[in-house]
């Protein structure tokens, strides 16, 4: 038998190999993944790595030694450039050939970058995905720096967080009304934003940017209302795009990511699909998840079903970002929403309800909302609104 190969090498490549082999697959699992690392971790990268509080060593999901006692054959610094479907095999950058009975695509998901046309490729011009992109920006995150931060997301907020407690001069721009804009209710967003002004960040919403100055190396911003931010780099955190090419060259069913059914089966019933590449059915339509709870649980739903234990993909979407000191955990998706209670104990809190159904927690520095609204959330069990904004009852009463 061919056995199984996996395209990617993240949290859900990974997730994948080590479920198989603990469900007592034997036949032969290969990896194949474009980075020269073993598969890593990488929300630390733009946190604990780049602040130096966190050894390259650390950032692996598993130690060197595992993938060899688990005889899963790792593939480095190596890209897949095509799916032959009717042979039943890849084939890699070098003209190499590795067949299949299962493949499973765990490609990620690829940051967006701003055209070159207006200054996207300048030097001192970054974004944040991979191991490679942060080694690349730590030598420009010195003390004293100017940094623009351009996109109010969860990544462009993290950057302006460690960038300050590096030292740099932060300005962070975000074209939509407000940060946060489609992930999160203006109360957390009003939360986050004091949050950074409390640090130092100077947070511009509602403008977009021009173009990014300079000849060779970044020089500035200048934004759409005729202003000019000098600065020595740039970050750019407008979001991500699945990585679906391989997938629809193969001629793949593909919609903003690889479409899979209930099960992460392709439309080719020998490919699969997990983790930041993949749309699922969800609430009768589509949806594609970044998270590191996804990669996991996708990984190794797709590894059980083909060990021979079917079961349906059922998301528990939970989130989290570390800014600074804070910890925003957040469980459900707000999706559909018409109705945000705010709590305040200790920490503060964000309900979501859809009519009388809580479907979202946004907890900050309150470790026990996120922990009873995600209880509650995967039980389907919805407190009373009113009763959630009383501080003077304890959360544990609604379970």
């Amino acid at each position: 038998m061919a056995g199984v190969v996996i395209v990617g090498a993240g949290q859900a490549a990974a997730s994948a190999a080590a479920k198989l082999r603990s469900s007592g697959y034997s036949e032969p699992i290969t990896l194949i993944g474009d980075e020269p690392q073993p598969p890593y971790q990488r929300p630390p990268l733009s946190k604990a790595y780049l602040l130096g509080q966190m050894p390259l060593e650390r950032l692996w999901l598993r130690p060197h030694e595992f993938w060899a006692e688990q005889q899963v054959e790792l593939r480095l610094g190596t890209r897949v450039e095509a799916i032959d479907r009717a042979a039943k095999q890849v084939r890699l950058a070098d003209g190499a050939t590795v067949g299949y009975q299962h493949l499973v695509l765990a490609t990620g998901a690829a940051p967006r970058h701003l055209p070159a046309a207006i200054g996207g490729a300048l030097k001192g011009v970054h974004v944040v995905r991979n191991l490679a992109d942060v080694d690349g920006m730590a030598p420009d995150m010195r003390p004293g720096a100017r940094l623009v931060v351009i996109g109010g997301g969860y990544i462009g907020l993290e950057a302006a967080a460690v960038a300050r407690k590096l030292g740099l001069e932060v300005t962070l721009v975000e074209a939509a009304p407000r940060i946060l804009g489609r992930v999160a209710c203006a109360e957390t967003a009003d939360e986050i934003r004091a949050l950074h002004a409390a640090h130092g960040v100077d947070i511009l919403e509602g403008i977009g940017i021009a173009k990014i100055t300079g000849d060779d190396r970044v020089t500035g911003v200048d934004l759409a209302d005729g202003r000019h931010l000098p600065a020595e780099l740039v970050i750019v955190g407008i979001g991500v795009t699945a990585e679906a090419a391989l997938a629809k060259a193969a001629g793949l069913d593909v919609d903003g990511g690889i479409v899979v059914d209930e099960f992460c089966r392709t439309s080719d019933p020998a490919i699969w699909a997990a983790g930041d590449c993949a749309v699922f059915p969800f609430e009768g339509g589509r949806m594609r998840l970044e998270s590191v709870g996804n990669a996991i649980d996708m990984g190794e739903l797709v590894a059980a079903n083909i060990a021979g234990e079917p079961r349906a993909y059922v998301p528990k979407p939970w989130f989290w970002s570390d800014q600074y000191d804070a910890k925003l955990q957040i469980a459900g998706l707000l999706t559909g929403h018409d109705r945000v209670v705010t709590r305040r104990a200790g920490g503060f809190s964000a309900w979501y309800f859809r009519g009388t159904t809580l479907i979202a927690v946004d907890a900050l520095n309150d470790a026990r909302a996120y922990m009873v609204g995600k209880r509650l959330i995967e039980a389907q069990k919805s407190p009373d609104a009113a009763a959630i904004a009383d501080p003077a009852i304890d959360l544990k009463a609604f379970l």
